[in-house]
């Protein structure tokens, strides 16, 4: 048991210091740790992101808080566990998470990205079912007789 111990001490003293956020959108959870004094990796549940995210609208939604805080995505790595949802809403997830980890790391970034909505949960989701419907709000079709 000993040995088990200092063992997971050891990974923990390897590891790189990094800055650690979630990020939440409809279904999806993004758990991010931004790596300051990286090469510009970005790895998605294992994956590189250009591969995770193939449409170009979801890359470019994934790399906006780098564009609205005015910093170099080169100067960072990424390393994100994405769990639920689909793959925009994913994205966005990864956008909020990525938001709140470089406010975490630079306070003054806060004003910027705050102003562009990506320090905001959004928090709509799908509606429930209601009885005697066959969504949430679409009735049965009605007929006369």
């Amino acid at each position: 048991m000993e040995a088990k111990t200092a063992k997971k001490t050891e990974e923990k003293t390897n590891s790189k210091p990094y800055v650690y956020a979630i990020g939440k959108r409809k279904t999806a959870i993004a758990i991010v740790k931004l790596f300051p004094k990286g090469k510009g990796e970005f790895l998605i549940n294992g994956r590189e992101f250009k591969e995770y995210f193939p449409v170009g609208q979801d890359v470019a939604n994934f790399l906006a808080p780098f564009r609205a805080a005015d910093v170099s995505d080169k100067s960072y790595d990424l390393e994100i566990k994405l769990v639920g949802g689909g793959v925009s809403a994913g994205a966005e997830a990864c956008r909020h998470g990525l938001s709140r980890a470089l406010v975490k790391e630079e306070e003054s970034r806060r004003g910027a990205l705050k102003k562009v909505g990506f320090l905001t949960r959004d928090s709509r989701t799908k509606e429930r079912k209601k009885p005697g419907l066959k969504r949430a709000r679409r009735a049965p079709q009605w007929s006369k007789r």
